[in-house]
């Protein structure tokens, strides 16, 4: 079982619409009909429910509908057991080579496990946010702004496509291609919500597909992604009908379970190449890990 971080406190807005209730206390227990009424007394014994100035509120405190109201609720984090490593620091720039399963930024059910979160922490620098982003589930590397000054600077170079990205990826033999081969389509979000599909129009994302390694049973490809839509070398391989190795979401979704460490997605973000926009310096910088 995974350590866990010490039980911290998120402050949640509660969202109210207009009603009969004469109470907060009676409010809130109308509006999440799954919780315990208990639960909300308990939350009111600590002081776990404020107004708009962050002043904890009694139970029968009259409930004034479009006032501001919070409650706090306990948020218990799993450690993620991996670790990240720093290739560069320096003033403007900091790069990381990402680790599978970690997050580069909160979102869901990850707060201090988020790549940010812990440069943050290893570097004493609030200022830390990542230039680009890549999948939770895909490693490698990570460029991330050290300053405020010159961050969209750095954003800009992925903006413009002025910085070449090359990926590795394990994934089913496709010897019918000619080589290199580029996938072009039109990504729109899947009705799961979560997914990206290709839908007919004119192609929106362009892939660049070379064969690395001939290997048994899984070939070595590497990926050069024109455009940066989310999922897109995901979604591409699986349209091809090579789906990267151990992905949990293409071509079919797979039920949503705990992370097995096992079976990381075959997916690498391999290598950066830019011009520094600020001073002029030719930049590369290549992962260590492997596939």
């Amino acid at each position: 079982m995974s350590a866990t971080h010490p039980t911290e406190w998120l402050r949640c807005r509660a969202r109210l619409p207009p009603g009969p209730w004469a109470t907060v206390r009676e409010a809130l227990c109308a509006h999440y009909p799954k919780l315990p009424p208990s639960l909300w007394d308990e939350r009111f014994a600590q002081g776990h429910v404020l107004d708009g100035e962050g002043r904890a509120l009694a139970p029968d405190a009259p409930f004034r509908a479009g006032a501001p109201l919070y409650y706090l609720r306990a948020f218990d984090e799993a450690t993620i057991p991996v670790t990240e490593t720093i290739l560069h620091a320096d003033d403007r720039l900091v790069v990381v080579d990402k680790p599978h399963f970690l997050p580069v930024i909160p979102a869901g059910k990850y707060r201090r496990e988020t790549l940010v979160a812990r440069l943050v922490a290893r570097l004493g620098n609030p200022d830390l946010s990542p230039v680009h982003r890549i999948d939770r589930g895909t490693a490698g590397l990570v460029l991330f702004s050290a300053e405020r000054a010159t961050r969209g600077t750095y954003q800009a170079l992925f903006r413009e496509r002025r910085i070449e990205k090359t990926y590795e990826a394990l994934a089913p033999p496709l010897p019918h291609l000619s080589y290199p081969h580029v996938h072009e389509s039109r990504l729109a979000p899947h009705a799961d919500g979560f997914r990206m599909m290709e839908v007919p129009g004119t192609p929106d994302t362009r892939t660049r597909i070379e064969v690395l390694e001939r290997g048994a049973p899984l070939w070595r490809y590497a990926l050069f992604p024109h455009t940066g839509k989310m999922h897109q070398l995901r979604v591409h391989m699986a349209a091809l009908g090579a789906p990267i190795a151990n992905d949990p979401w293409y071509p079919e979704a797979e039920p949503v379970g705990p992370d097995d460490f096992e079976r990381p997605l075959k997916l690498l973000a391999k290598s950066l190449a830019f011009s520094d926009p600020v001073d002029g310096r030719k930049c590369y910088f290549e992962s260590q890990r492997t596939l």
